[in-house]
């Protein structure tokens, strides 16, 4: 079994992918706010959260949050806040994804008393 990533490696490949992601959707017709676009960024956070330690997921989900806002819903790489409750429900699902696939990769036993490595 391969080592977890670092939080920051785990955030420098966030916004990588993230980045990579754009051109995807926009051959698919999606770069627009739209339910597809938002399941392939919380696709691509539990996919980099999987392979990441479960305190990485605070920086994935902002990281994929960042491209989603700027270049999905409003494009031309312009983040807004018009409706925060719903930015912040972005943001809640896309970490929540990261962090729910770090804790279920989290090898069992490995650390003392067998918790979660919350540590950095």
């Amino acid at each position: 079994m391969t080592t977890p990533l670092t939080p920051s490696m785990s955030a420098a490949i966030a916004l990588t992918a993230s980045a990579a992601l754009l051109p995807t959707l926009a051959v698919l017709g999606e770069l627009r706010p739209t339910w597809v676009a938002l399941a392939a960024y919380a696709v691509l956070c539990a996919a980099v959260g999987a392979r990441s330690r479960p305190s990485a997921a605070p920086l994935i989900g902002p990281a994929a949050w960042l491209f989603h806002n700027g270049f999905v819903e409003h494009r031309h790489g312009a983040l807004d806040l018009a409706a925060p409750a719903a930015e912040a429900v972005h943001v809640l699902l896309l970490t929540s994804a990261a962090l729910a696939a770090a804790l279920l990769a989290a090898p069992r036993g490995r650390f003392p008393g067998g918790h979660y490595d919350l540590a950095a």
